[in-house]
């Protein structure tokens, strides 16, 4: 590992080494936000492009350091700037915050890995070289795997930047909107899994279907393809 790396790293380690010492996620708590919410809308109400780039500045450092706290952070856009802007502010942050964690991982990472497990990767990044916007934006909008751990996979394959930057946009619009929305009646929120019933869980996996319709229809119409298929008897 080179110099550059090993001060990325270093920084990287440390700044979630000050979150944990300091305790910092006991203000990413639902009750915390609601205690504090009053106090936020009257900064943001005197001090409108400040808190705008305070939020974003937070929830970017929070995602690319894979940090607790997206969902809190996303109810305070909602709570706080109402559930449109709340959704635009938080999907430029969370993106620009994703991908920097996929850069990170593929710029510290993703050599040694490569080097180490290549011919077994080969396969998923021809898939996700070909077709990585569907997968991305199955994953994205599918709850299957944490967000964190999709920014820091997906870097240790080939997938273009620009696919996963819009893959990410966005992929995340629907959940974001969800929870910026519920932000702006957070009174009425008395637990995390109020929000994500399995009604809107639901919702997101037929969304994630769909993405993957156009995924499906070329490996059936390659397959018909094939000599010997049933077209070609």
């Amino acid at each position: 590992m080179n110099r550059k790396r090993l001060v990325i790293l270093t920084i990287v380690a440390a700044l979630i080494a000050l979150f944990f010492y300091f305790d910092l996620g006991k203000y990413l708590t639902l009750e915390s936000l609601k205690a504090n919410r009053l106090t936020l809308v009257h900064f943001h109400e005197t001090h409108r492009v400040a808190t705008a780039g305070i939020f974003m500045a937070v929830y970017i450092v929070q995602t690319a350091l894979s940090l607790p706290g997206a969902a809190i952070l996303s109810l305070a856009a909602g709570a706080v700037f109402g559930a449109v802007m709340g959704t635009v502010y938080s999907n430029i942050a969370a993106t620009l915050g994703a991908t920097l964690a996929f850069l990170v991982a593929r710029y510290l990472f993703r050599d040694s890995i490569q080097s180490k497990f290549g011919p077994r990767l080969s396969r998923l990044n021809a898939e996700l070289e070909q077709r990585g916007l569907n997968y991305l934006l199955f994953l994205r909008l599918v709850p299957v795997f944490p967000f964190f751990l999709i920014n820091l996979g997906a870097g240790l394959t080939k997938l273009p930047l620009r696919i996963f930057f819009f893959g990410t946009m966005f992929g995340i619009i629907p959940g974001g909107f969800v929870y910026c929305n519920a932000g702006a009646s957070l009174a009425s929120i008395n637990s995390m899994r109020e929000i994500a019933s399995p009604r809107v869980l639901g919702s997101f996996a037929l969304l994630g279907l769909f993405a993957l319709v156009p995924v499906f229809y070329q490996k059936l119409k390659a397959r018909n393809r094939k000599p010997g298929s049933g077209e070609q008897q």
